[in-house]
């Protein structure tokens, strides 16, 4: 079974570290900085093997270069972001697979927030490293892409395991629940989440992972066939991929 760690740093970001006791390799998942995980690795013995970048953003991968020297580790990224990578080792293209000992992970290629963007599913682990396309109850703003090209990406991620666990690179739930609240105010599963995930905060607890399956009933950006959140929005009957610009649209101005 895989060990995972999290870090929180920067001012909202989180760094995984995943580490498989049996072969003793490590991956992180857009290191943002180095030294956090320099210390995690030094307090319990890890050796990092691998860097696992979603996309190119320096929030993602500010501390690639870092963590190369220091460890010798390599650089995983999305091969159309290659100049725009610190240190890319090997760059990866939807449906490929990498390895961490005997766990394999899938790449599949999610963009919309940027046009390189790929996210990291342990099909075997049941596991989801998605960078900055899916959040607790929320998904990555459109600086690259379009929302159809989104909503496409949201579609592959919405048919994985609903056990599937969600590790997104943000803490922006309490947020997207506002957010949520606004155009689902009756939906009671929300609501009842959001209680939770204010306790969670005021103690200052991560509020990751969540799974595939909480996020299909509160996440409005996995919610477009709704016909509440639809009708709140004024749009029902609409395209869902109309559906789903409009509460991305509304989600910018919020």
């Amino acid at each position: 079974m895989l060990t995972i760690q999290t870090l929180p740093v920067l001012n909202d970001n989180y760094i995984y570290l995943i580490h498989d006791p049996v072969s003793g390799e490590t991956a992180a998942v857009d290191p943002a900085v180095a030294h956090p995980v320099l210390e995690v690795l030094n307090q319990k013995g890890w050796r990092l093997t691998m860097i696992l970048n979603t996309h190119h953003h320096g929030d993602h991968v500010g501390g690639n270069l870092e963590l190369k020297q220091k460890t010798g580790c390599i650089v995983i990224a999305p091969l159309s972001d290659q100049h725009r990578i610190p240190g890319l080792d090997r760059g990866v293209v939807d449906s490929d697979v990498i390895t961490l000992g005997k766990h394999s992970a899938r790449v599949i290629w999610t963009p919309g927030h940027t046009n390189g963007h790929v996210v990291y599913h342990f099909t075997g682990d049941n596991l989801l490293f998605c960078g900055d396309t899916l959040f607790v109850m929320g998904c990555g703003r459109l600086f690259e892409g379009t929302a159809e090209q989104m909503w496409h990406s949201l579609q592959k991620l919405k048919a994985l395991p609903a056990s599937t666990q969600i590790y997104c690179a943000h803490e922006y739930t309490q947020t997207n629940g506002r957010f949520a609240l606004t155009v689902e105010p009756d939906n009671r599963q929300l609501q009842q989440r959001m209680d939770v995930i204010n306790q969670q905060r005021a103690k200052h607890l991560p509020t990751v992972p969540s799974t595939i399956e909480q996020e299909l009933a509160t996440n409005p950006f996995f919610r477009e066939d709704s016909l509440a959140l639809q009708e709140a929005i004024q749009m029902a009957g609409k395209k869902p991929v109309e559906v789903f610009a409009a509460v991305r649209q509304l989600k910018d101005n919020f």
